[in-house]
C-alpha cells in the first residue's frame, strides 16, 4: 500500500470529485483529500489556478511522479494505466471501457450537473431549462439501464473504470430527484456496487464533505453564488 503522502486529491463533494476518490480507494492507495471550498471561492485563488487553470475540481497529485492531473476521466485512466487495474491494456475490451468511460464523462455527468443546477440553484430558471435537463438525464439513465440488461457490470462484465465513473452518479437519484425506481437493473447494479468496502468508504468520505459544504453554502454570500455560478458581475458575454 502506499503512504499517505503519496496522493494528494483537491475536491468537493460533488460526483465527479468521488468517483475520483472511489478509484484509489478501490486501489487502496494513501491519499489526502483536500477540501477546496467553492462556496468560498477558492477554486479561483491562484494557488488553485496554477493547478488546475480550468479552476475546477478534482486535481489529483501524484506526488512519486511530481505530477499533477486534472479532468476526472484523465486521472481515472492515469491510475488505472499506473496500477495496472479497472482498465484492460488492449483489444476490444479497452475501447469498450474508454467509450463507456467518454459516455459518462461527456454526457452523463454534465447533463446530471446541469439537472441539479436548474432544479436545485437557479430558481428563476425557465421551464424549458428544467424539463429539458431533467428529460436528458432521464434519457440516459435509460441507456445505462438497457446497457446493464443481463449483465454484472458495464463492460465485458468486469468492474471498471467505467463503472465507478457512472456510479458516483446513478447511485444519487433520490437525492437529485430524478425516478429511482422502475429500472431493476440500475437498482441491482447500484447494490452490487454499493456492497463493496471500497464505496463504502467513498460514501463516508462524500457524506462527511457534502456535510461541509452544505454550512458553507448556507454561509454563502449572493457575491459568492455569483462567481461561482457565473452570474452577475461575473457573467460573460463576449
Amino acid at each position: 500500500m502506499s503512504q499517505e503522502t503519496d496522493f494528494t486529491l483537491y475536491g468537493a463533494g460533488s460526483s465527479t470529485v468521488m468517483k475520483v476518490a472511489l478509484m484509489l480507494e478501490e486501489l487502496e492507495l494513501g491519499y489526502r483529500f483536500e477540501h477546496v471550498h467553492i462556496f468560498r471561492g477558492e477554486q479561483f485563488s491562484p494557488g488553485f489556478l496554477a493547478l488546475n487553470p480550468n479552476g475546477r475540481v478534482p486535481v489529483l497529485i501524484d506526488h512519486r511522479q511530481r505530477r499533477t492531473l486534472f479532468e476526472s476521466g484523465a486521472i481515472l485512466i492515469y491510475l488505472a494505466e499506473q496500477f495496472s487495474r479497472f482498465l484492460p491494456s488492449e483489444g476490444d475490451a479497452r475501447y469498450e471501457v474508454l467509450q463507456w468511460l467518454m459516455l459518462e464523462v461527456s454526457g452523463l455527468s454534465p447533463t446530471f450537473g446541469q439537472h441539479l443546477h436548474f432544479t436545485r440553484f437557479e430558481p428563476q430558471a425557465s421551464d424549458y431549462a428544467r424539463e429539458r435537463y431533467t428529460s436528458q438525464a432521464i434519457r440516459l439513465m435509460d441507456v445505462f439501464e438497457q446497457r446493464l440488461q443481463q449483465r454484472e457490470f458495464l463492460c465485458a462484465d468486469q468492474y471498471s473504470i467505467a463503472d465507478m465513473a457512472a456510479f458516483a452518479w446513478l447511485v444519487r437519484l433520490d437525492g437529485l430527484q430524478l425516478p429511482s425506481t422502475g429500472r431493476p437493473n440500475l437498482a441491482r447494479w447500484c447494490a452490487t456496487l454499493g456492497a463493496r468496502p471500497a464505496v463504502q468508504r467513498m460514501e463516508q468520505l462524500a457524506s462527511k464533505v457534502r456535510e461541509e459544504a452544505a454550512r458553507n453554502r448556507s454561509q454563502a454570500s449572493a457575491d459568492d453564488l455569483d462567481h461561482l455560478f457565473g452570474r452577475g458581475q461575473y457573467l460573460r458575454s463576449r
